[in-house]
């Protein structure tokens, strides 16, 4: 287990730029042990940690994200059905979107193509709440262990809700333009 301490303290947890910052602070002439050296040390840190995390996370999110356009994700779940169905969407919603404002003209796309309602939800709770940006932070501030517990919570909560937003045929609810709107569909690329 030290080994896994080790990565994670030093790739997503950055130990690594906290040293290098707190000696370039020293070789400055400023205690990084005082107020506020400490200050200094602490606000350039997390700017940069964040800063690094963020750029490679939208770079990797990027990435997966083109592996599933809309056209993929649909045929996909147009495989499966009950709750095994509302499973699969929850675990595409992590891949999926990096946030809701790109879930919400998938979830449209999802209606109008007739999916199911509680699917399409499942998706929905699930994209902007368990995606690979927060496991990555989450498991860089908090560890694997809360990290991995989030997750399975959010796709808990995910599957539960389009469950029950399937069972109580919600569907009189939605606006029309959602269920009637224009294909999403894109050509996927090779």
């Amino acid at each position: 287990m030290g080994v896994w301490y080790f990565i994670q303290d030093q790739v997503p947890g950055m130990r690594w730029l906290s040293d290098l910052i707190g000696m370039v602070l020293s070789a400055l002439g400023l205690d990084v042990e005082g107020q506020v050296g400490g200050s200094i040390h602490f606000f350039l840190y997390d700017v940069l940690k964040i800063a690094v995390l963020i750029c490679v996370l939208i770079f990797a999110v990027s990435y997966v994200q083109s592996y599933f356009p809309p056209e993929r994700s649909k045929r996909i779940l147009g495989r499966f059905h009950g709750i095994s169905t509302n499973l699969i969407a929850a675990l595409l919603g992590t891949v999926t979107p990096f946030c809701s404002c790109s879930s919400i003209p998938l979830f449209i796309g999802f209606s109008s193509a007739g999916l199911p309602l509680g699917v399409t939800f499942s998706f929905l709770i699930s994209s902007p709440m368990v995606d690979l940006g927060s496991l990555v932070l989450l498991m860089s501030i908090f560890g694997v262990r809360v990290a991995v517990i989030y997750v399975i919570l959010g796709l808990v909560i995910a599957v539960a809700g389009g469950t029950m937003i399937d069972r109580l045929h919600m569907e009189r609810y939605v606006e029309r333009f959602a269920l009637s709107a224009g294909s999403v569909d894109i050509t996927a690329p090779t």
